[in-house]
C-alpha cells in the first residue's frame, strides 16, 4: 500500500526556535494506527526561509528545549 498523505493525523505539533534553526515534535497517527513522535530540524536559509535537514545531534541548549515539547507530546500517545 502507497503512502496517502490524507490518512496522516497530526495530533500535536510544537516548535523551539533558535536564531538560525527550529526543531518541531509532533505526533502523528497514520490510517488511525500507532501514535509516533517526530522530531524534525530546518535551518533558514539567507532569504529566512526554512529548509529541512537530517535532525542529527544535539547541543545542550537543543535538547533542554526540546525535552519539555517530548513531555508534552508524550500526553497526546496514550
Amino acid at each position: 500500500m502507497a503512502y496517502d498523505s490524507s490518512l496522516d493525523e497530526c495530533l500535536f505539533s510544537k516548535s523551539w526556535e533558535g536564531d538560525t534553526q527550529r526543531i518541531t515534535v509532533s505526533v502523528y497517527s497514520y490510517n488511525k494506527g500507532a501514535k509516533k513522535v517526530q522530531i524534525t530540524r530546518e535551518n533558514k536559509d539567507q532569504e529566512g526561509n526554512y529548509k529541512f535537514v537530517k535532525l542529527g545531534r544535539m547541543n545542550k541548549q537543543e535538547a533542554e528545549e526540546v525535552i519539555p515539547l517530548l513531555q508534552e507530546a508524550l500526553s497526546y500517545m496514550s
